[in-house]
């Protein structure tokens, strides 16, 4: 099952005076389906604002028909080409339908009564409609697309539905980081295909950090010719060994302003819009490592291959090895970021243009005569200030290019620049506090789950990563403490992939695509209509058997929870359920992780312990492709307690 997944909610064993061993399910006030329900939103990934199921099946055949106002428009394009590629349909879409064919009509008529992004899609057994306007009928196309079978076939049906629909949020991101280890275009258009496919709309693309420089900027050509390259390392992120002198950076990559405008366009063509960050003044060693006269120490550097360049203690606070840092007294680093600015925003056609501004380590800028002598003419009190100066510069440079400033909620601190928009990721103070003041805000707090790099289960269950273990499906991006006048401010939400510890696609397809679906669901849909249930034991399924025939490497969920804990008892019974359709699950009860040469579970098992004795029951779930599942392992002791358990009783 999936209640490892998405949900604050929370499995634990009590022990009540050593005669009862129960467990309770925490459900954070989300609604629960009966087992076995039939599907409230038709199998959609968001759920829909609005579901009706009627009698009867539509069959897409060859003979299917596509009929649209107007053949040229590019989702119509869209669905064109993936009928054709998926299901051999032959049909180009025109602007008529006759004969008995089926149908599928593509039309804006009826679209200016929808809300923004909005659609309806009606499904009869003759007919498929879908309403919308630009990407509102993208998006139907989109809810369309996943009622189709997993498998193609010569005649699938699709059931008879009435969907109205809308996003709750105009905000839905994905944030890559392609500094920490670079992705080539095909593999972020891939990422970019996956975002439109479950409705996200914005892509935040992490360009420039310490570890790399992505982005070619023709003024400054040192910027990729240096500071796109450092030395190799494998040991991991942390625990790289520095540069050694002389030693060839040879690990990297960058995009030219060419592939920029094709990923550009090809997100456009998705209705994606990009957010390109530039982040300064701290995270600049890559910079600073082709331009050293850019920090106030002018000390030479390499771009970071990942090697711990800070030390921590342990009131929280910290000091960089190394200067990282803009200057932020140097006219000449304005007249650097106005020009680099410019070539970025000639490149990107959204409104905003995010700067960064986090971990900005200040204790070089203290140290420095020139800056504590700036600090003194302004009658700034402490450095948080002068990186609010340095923040409003670039507001101003962004305005005189037609672009908004947003940056991390670093931001805030010294005084939040006028018309700075704020991401929230230090938890969600950040955000409440911009939204008091009336600046827009992002949502994308680390404490709720949306960073994408942290972990999804025990920490031995996962790859290398973050650590943390927060909750996301229940998240609410819209926090209770704001008014009704200050709410608006709140955009919308965005998930991240923090790359440190994320350099394959195959990691990154493990640590993103369950989560990617349940950041959608968070975005678009309703807070009343969200149902963890639901999404986890009806619509998730399908959504998993697609990836397992796409070849993706998502993670299995463990087939029984809770796991790694211990239970009292004599009797045990086991009830489970494969996460997708034709997987198969296996279990041992000698201590033996078990694979696919163990007894295969096929019914409720029941199991007697021996008075005084205990069994270590495991269970694994392998897919139809072959990929497993972590280990769901319990201890059973026997302490003469009945014990019943049930992932059915888990659902009450």
């Amino acid at each position: 099952m999936f209640y490892n997944y998405f949900s604050t909610t929370r499995f634990f064993l009590m022990n009540h005076l050593n005669r009862i061993a129960c467990l309770a399910l925490v459900s954070c006030q989300l609604a629960f389906l009966p087992a076995k329900s039939q599907d409230l939103y038709a199998g959609i990934i968001p759920a829909p604002v609005a579901t009706k199921h009627t009698n009867g099946t539509f069959t897409l055949s060859q003979q299917t028909i596509i009929k649209a106002d107007n053949p040229a428009d590019k989702a119509v394009v869209f669905l064109t080409s993936y009928l054709n590629h998926n299901w051999k349909l032959k049909n180009k879409p025109d602007t008529t339908a006759s004969g008995s064919a089926t149908v599928i009509e593509l039309t804006s008529k009826g679209a200016e009564r929808l809300p923004k992004e909005g659609y309806k899609l009606t499904i009869t057994p003759t007919r498929v409609t879908v309403v919308g306007k630009d990407a509102g009928l993208f998006y139907g196309i989109q809810s369309l697309i996943q009622l189709l079978p997993v498998d193609p076939s010569p005649a699938a049906q699709l059931p008879c539905v009435s969907v109205e629909d809308y996003p709750r949020f105009g905000y839905r991101g994905v944030m890559l980081d392609v500094s920490r280890h670079f992705f080539t275009v095909q593999e972020v258009k891939d990422l970019i295909d996956l975002m439109a496919k479950y409705k996200l709309n914005r892509f935040h693309w992490h360009l420039t950090d310490d570890n790399g420089w992505r982005i070619e900027i023709k003024q400054f050509p040192k910027l990729t010719s240096v500071g796109a390259w450092r030395v190799p390392r494998y040991l991991g992120y942390g625990s790289n060994e520095p540069p050694r002198p002389g030693e060839a950076a040879t690990d990297g990559g960058f995009y030219t302003q060419e592939q920029i405008k094709d990923v550009v366009k090809y997100a456009a063509d998705r209705y994606i819009q990009i957010l390109p960050e530039i982040d300064v003044p701290g995270h600049s060693l890559a910079a600073i490592a082709a331009y050293p006269e850019l920090c106030c120490t002018k000390t030479p550097a390499q771009v970071n291959p990942g090697s711990n360049f800070s030390r921590w203690y342990d009131n929280g606070k910290y000091e960089m090895l190394l200067d990282n840092t803009l200057n932020p007294i140097d006219e000449n680093v304005y007249r650097f970021l106005d020009k680099v600015f410019t070539e970025v925003a000639a490149l990107f056609p959204y409104e905003y243009f995010h700067i960064g501004g986090d971990e900005c380590f200040k204790g070089y800028w203290e140290k420095d005569p020139g800056i504590q002598a700036f600090m003194k003419k302004m009658n700034f009190k402490k450095a948080d200030e002068v990186q609010s100066y340095f923040t409003s510069r670039l507001v101003e440079i962004l305005r005189k290019k037609g672009k908004k400033l947003i940056g991390w909620d670093e931001i805030l601190e010294g005084g939040l620049a006028k018309d700075a928009a704020v991401m929230s990721w230090r938890g969600e103070e950040g955000g409440i506090a911009a939204a008091k003041m009336k600046h827009e805000v992002i949502m994308s707090p680390s404490t709720n789950g949306l960073y994408f790099d942290y972990n999804e289960a025990n920490a031995d269950l996962m790859p290398a990563n973050r650590g943390g273990r927060p909750a996301l499906y229940a998240y609410d991006p819209v926090p209770k403490s704001l008014t009704p006048d200050e709410r608006p401010f709140i955009l919308g939400v965005q998930g991240n992939i923090w790359t440190e510890f994320i350099a394959t696609v195959p990691r990154m397809q493990y640590m993103i695509l369950l989560r990617t679906l349940a950041l959608a669901e968070m975005a678009w849909t309703p807070m009343e209509n969200k149902n963890y249930q639901n999404f986890s034991e009806i619509r998730l399924p399908k959504e998993l058997e697609r990836f397992d025939k796409l070849g993706y490497n998502y993670r299995v969920p463990a087939p029984y929870l809770p796991t790694d804990t211990t239970m009292t008892g004599e009797t045990f019974s086991f009830k489970m359920k494969p996460s997708i359709p034709g997987a198969k699950i296996y279990f041992t009860l000698n201590g033996k992780v078990p694979d696919i040469t163990d007894k295969e579970y096929n019914n409720a098992i029941r199991f007697v312990v021996p008075p005084n004795d205990k069994r270590v029951f495991q269970a694994i779930e392998v897919t139809p492709s072959g990929k497993r599942s972590t280990v769901s392992r319990i201890v059973l002791e026997n302490k003469k307690i009945a014990v019943n358990i049930s992932n059915d009783n888990l659902q009450k």
